[in-house]
C-alpha cells in the first residue's frame, strides 16, 4: 500500500511519480503498457492548493480545469466541453460520454434509460432524480457528525453494457469533524501524468464549496487509488521531474449560496460574470479566452488574460507559453 501525504498539489504529484517509478509493476490493460502501483493512498492537506503547476516540466491546462469542474458540478453531459479538451470524443458513444459525472451526481436515476438520462432537467418536477450534492448538504447541516454523506458515481446498471467511457472515480465522501470537512474520493484506476491533477482540482473545488455551506473550515482532502498509473508514454516525462518542487500557489473559490450556486455555473459557462463574488470573474475569463484561443485568435486570448489577474490567469499564461513554445519545437522540426 503506497501511502504519501504533501502540503500541495504539486509536491503531492512529483512524490507520487517518484513512488510509481520507483515500485510500479508492468502491466497492460487493453493493450496499454503501463507501470502501476496497485493501492494507493494520497493525502493532500491543504486542498486550497490544489492547481500542478510545474513549467517546463508539467503544465495543466487551466482552462480545462476550471471548464471541467463547471461541467461536472452543474450536472452536464453536453458536448461543450470538447472545446476545452477535444480527446474526450475518443471516448464518446453517439456524441455522449456516457460516464460522465455531473448526472450521476446532480441528478441520479437508478432505472432511467440513456436517452431519459440525458434529457433529465435536474431542476423540473416529477422526474425522481436525486441531487446528491443538495443530499449531502441537507444531511450535513442536520447532522454534521453524520457517516452518510455520499456521492455514488459508478453505476452497474449502465456501467457494465459497454461503453468507452466508464467512470474511473467510484464515489465522494464527506465527514465534518471538529469544524472541518474532510473528503475522501475512491477512484478505481488513475492516469497519473494525464489524469490526477485536474480530478483533484475538480474534487477540491467541491469540498471547499460544501464546506462554504456548510460554515466549515476546509479540512484534509484524501485521494484513494485502486490502480495508480503511469503509461509508459509519459515514464520518460515522469522521470524528468525535479526531486523538490515549490508548492502550489494557493486560492480560494468565490462565496456563493446554495440557491445561486446552479446559476452562477451557468453564467460561468456562458461566458458571463455571475453577480455577487469577484472570484467568478476569473473561471469567466479563464474560459472566454480559451474559448478565443481555439477558434484561432490567440492575440485576443492573451490581451483576455492579460487583463485580469488570478492565479488562473498567471496559469493559463503560462499554458498558452507551452502550446506555443511546442508548436515552435514542432515546425522547427518540420523544416
Amino acid at each position: 500500500m503506497l501511502v504519501l501525504s504533501a502540503g500541495s498539489a504539486n509536491e503531492l504529484f512529483v512524490a507520487a511519480c517518484a513512488a510509481v517509478l520507483r515500485s510500479g509493476a508492468p502491466v497492460t490493460p487493453r493493450g496499454l503498457a503501463t507501470r502501476e502501483v496497485l493501492g494507493a493512498h494520497l493525502h493532500l492537506r491543504d486542498p486550497r492548493c490544489r492547481l500542478i503547476d510545474l513549467p517546463p516540466a508539467r503544465i495543466l491546462n487551466p482552462a480545462f480545469a476550471i471548464a471541467e469542474a463547471m461541467w461536472i458540478m452543474s450536472g452536464s453531459d453536453g458536448a461543450w466541453i470538447y472545446t476545452y479538451n477535444d480527446a474526450l470524443t475518443k471516448f464518446t458513444d453517439d456524441g455522449v460520454l456516457q460516464g460522465a459525472y455531473g448526472p450521476r451526481m446532480r441528478r441520479w436515476r437508478e432505472s432511467a434509460t440513456k436517452t431519459e438520462l440525458q434529457h433529465i432537467d435536474l431542476r423540473s418536477e416529477g422526474h425522481n432524480a436525486v441531487d446528491q450534492l443538495d443530499e449531502v448538504r441537507r444531511l450535513l447541516m442536520t447532522d454534521p457528525d453524520s457517516r452518510r454523506a455520499v456521492v455514488q458515481l459508478f453505476d452497474p446498471g449502465r456501467d457494465f453494457r459497454g461503453y468507452r467511457d466508464v467512470p474511473c472515480t467510484l464515489g465522494y465522501r464527506f465527514y465534518v469533524r471538529s469544524g472541518r470537512l474532510h473528503m475522501h474520493t475512491s477512484m478505481r484506476s488513475q492516469d497519473l501524468w494525464l489524469g490526477l491533477g485536474y480530478d483533484i482540482f475538480t474534487a477540491t473545488l467541491l469540498q471547499e464549496f460544501l464546506a462554504g455551506w456548510l460554515g466549515a473550515e476546509v479540512g484534509d482532502y484524501h485521494h484513494h487509488v485502486d490502480s495508480l498509473h503511469l503509461y509508459d508514454t509519459a515514464v520518460d516525462a515522469a522521470s524528468a521531474l525535479p526531486t523538490h518542487v515549490a508548492p502550489s500557489e494557493r486560492f480560494t473559490v468565490p462565496a456563493v449560496e446554495w440557491a445561486d450556486f446552479d446559476g452562477a455555473l451557468d453564467d460561468v459557462i456562458a461566458g458571463r460574470r455571475p453577480p455577487g463574488d469577484p472570484l467568478w470573474g476569473e473561471y469567466s475569463t479563464v474560459m472566454q479566452s480559451y474559448r478565443m484561443w481555439k477558434s484561432g485568435d490567440r492575440s485576443t486570448a492573451r490581451l483576455s488574460a492579460i487583463s485580469a489577474t488570478g492565479p488562473l490567469i498567471r496559469a493559463l499564461q503560462r499554458w498558452y507559453d507551452h502550446v506555443e513554445a511546442r508548436t515552435a519545437v514542432v515546425d522547427g522540426a518540420c523544416r
